[in-house]
């Protein structure tokens, strides 16, 4: 059962009600959306921006089933682990913790402490998937669990389908954009070193949209290894989809006559030295 979700506002008037405990024992059960289609690799991740802090969600201290939460000043540097869960139908539509309205379908995310916003990058620590989420609001009041995520957020992090996972959160900014485009299809640091690599980039795209849906395209036909490499040009970002790295020029070229076949006949071998 997915834990209760309040505003602060919420939150204190219901405080001072006899029926609060029984509000969150309510008949009334999370769910997923009857009808929601995309592949995790289609959802994209929040932008990091810069936004002015809640006016509704950062008190020094809030209770909730008798614990008191401290609300951090500042999130700068902030790491943590534990387990993430997830809200989806039951709260769609109600007020979050910072004055916005529950999407279940945007990437946000409920934790208790991190002052609201906050922009979090959240790996899935099973299966190494990462999205970055916006933190505007409070939750989860389960013991062991650091981050609430929507909806969208859990299907792309793969928890939608285990209800709960180990994950690792870390505070991002609004400079960390290339980062969130590696994160957005499992990009891990070792990637970044170009140096020695052989890949074969089949498309380059201005939007990171279109480059995830090739990359869908491309899995579904039994392609391996397809990642997006980014380039940024004083600003301007570049998505080129690349299978790789490949282990040898004679494996290059089998991946490119397959790639042909498909007609995606633009594809080429690149190699950094």
């Amino acid at each position: 059962m997915m834990p209760c979700k309040y505003s602060i506002k919420h939150l204190c008037l219901l405080g001072l009600l006899s029926g609060f405990l029984a509000g969150c024992s309510s008949s009334v059960k999370d769910s997923a959306p009857d009808s929601y289609n995309k592949n995790w690799d289609e959802i994209p991740d929040a932008v990091p921006r810069e936004e002015a802090k809640s006016k509704y969600g950062n008190p020094d201290s809030y209770e909730v089933f008798g614990k008191r939460y401290y609300v951090m000043d500042s999130s700068e540097g902030f790491r943590q682990k534990g387990e993430a869960s997830w809200y989806g139908t039951k709260f769609h539509g109600q007020r979050a913790s910072s004055g916005e309205t529950y999407d279940m379908y945007a990437m946000t995310a409920a934790h208790k402490t991190l002052p609201l916003p906050t922009y979090v990058e959240v790996k899935n620590l099973k299966n190494g998937r990462k999205a970055i989420v916006k933190v505007n609001d409070r939750g989860p009041f389960h013991d062991g669990r650091i981050i609430d995520l929507s909806y969208a957020a859990a299907t792309k992090l793969g928890v939608a389908e285990t209800g709960t996972a180990p994950v690792e959160i870390r505070v991002v900014n609004n400079d960390t954009t290339k980062e969130r485009s590696q994160a957005a299809v499992g990009i891990d640091e070792e990637y970044i070193d170009e140096n020695g690599k052989l890949y074969v980039q089949i498309a380059a795209f201005s939007t990171e949209e279109n480059a995830l849906k090739l990359i869908s395209d491309l899995r579904e036909k039994k392609f391996h290894s397809v990642r997006i490499h980014v380039d940024n040009n004083k600003g301007k970002l570049l998505y080129r989809v690349r299978i790789g790295p490949v282990p040898t020029d004679n494996v290059a070229e089998k991946v490119l006559a397959q790639l042909k076949e498909i007609n995606l006949n633009n594809a080429k071998i690149i190699r950094y030295n």
